[in-house]
């Protein structure tokens, strides 16, 4: 079970950013910093922030969530994210350096998913190709999944600790090994490796599960690019806009706007102009995935004496 974000941010502009160590001292957004006020610490992480934002039953079932944003087909269906992804071995086993990024067409994405579809459908399962970085898994009703990592739990780590344990885990552990000889043998992945790209060599599969009865959350709008909170948020009935400088210029209090998978760069490069026009009008909460948090008025901006800070 999820719970609701606490503090300020029903009532003020609630801004996802990275975490607070990326921002150098001279970043453009420490001006803001310097003239807010501190808040208790939020969430960590995409996963944590993504429940504190929004509220549901049960754990996040992403692949029906997903699925239904996408296809609108979800129903009463239990659902895994089945992503592309690449898988590096070394010397003490393999891990997880990318996950549903991996650039590729629908026609490339459909190509690769050809040879797995016996595998899936061996097992009983369907495997479909949503969109080129986004696969899923339809399973037969009432069928129990294993507590798959997110990927955000699992990027840089051994891929070993993050399968499925036990006898009730095995089927999993022989249909991944599988899958991923599969893909592994596909004359595609010797093409990328040509066009100097990593290979698609593993499916990782998370968050199962049926579409939630309701999900809720405390905002009037959400600005961003992820499908996860695009998802969340179609099904809490809010309205989720794609993320540009129009629409993030034009955010009011009771909106959230994501950049917390924005490199620091890009945000001083693109995006501080907005950033700092809100901010003269409007309360902004600064929601910083590493779980700090500030709230900066307009009139915060008069504190001229507040020279030096965080």
């Amino acid at each position: 079970m999820s719970t609701r974000m606490s503090g300020q941010a029903h009532h003020a502009i609630d801004l996802w950013l990275p975490d607070l160590g990326r921002f150098a001292p001279d970043h453009p957004l420490r001006s803001l910093l310097r003239k807010a006020d501190p808040l208790t610490a939020g969430p960590r992480g995409y996963m944590d922030g993504l429940a504190a934002r929004f509220e549901w039953h049960g754990s996040l079932p992403a692949g029906a969530l997903t699925r239904e944003l996408i296809a609108g087909d979800a129903g009463e269906g239990t659902w895994l994210c089945a992503d592309p992804s690449w898988v590096q071995p070394d010397l003490n086993g393999a891990r997880l350096l990318a996950c549903g990024q991996m650039q590729l067409s629908m026609d490339e994405a459909v190509a690769l998913a050809e040879p797995l579809l016996p595998l899936f459908t061996e097992a009983g399962m369907t495997l479909w190709v949503s969109s080129p970085d986004h696969w899923h898994v339809r399973l037969p009703p009432n069928t129990a999944t294993p507590d798959f990592a997110a990927p955000e739990q699992a990027l840089g780590e051994d891929l070993y600790y993050h399968l499925p344990q036990g006898p009730e885990g095995r089927s999993w552990r022989i249909l991944l090994n599988e899958a991923q000889v599969i893909l592994h043998q596909h004359p595609f992945n010797a093409e990328r490796r040509q066009r100097g790209l990593p290979p698609v060599n593993h499916l990782w599969l998370w968050g199962g599960g049926v579409l939630p009865g309701a999900v809720h959350a405390a905002y009037r709008q959400v600005i961003g690019d992820d499908l996860l909170l695009a998802a969340l948020a179609s099904q809490a009935r809010v309205d989720c806009l794609p993320r540009t400088e129009l629409t993030v210029s034009a955010a009011l209090p009771g909106a959230l706007i994501d950049l917390q998978d924005l490199p620091v760069d890009d945000i001083a490069a693109r995006w501080m102009p907005s950033l700092l026009s809100l901010a003269r009008q409007h309360p902004v909460q600064l929601s910083f995935a590493s779980g700090e948090r500030w709230l900066h008025r307009s009139w915060h901006r008069l504190r001229f004496w507040r020279g030096s800070g965080p």
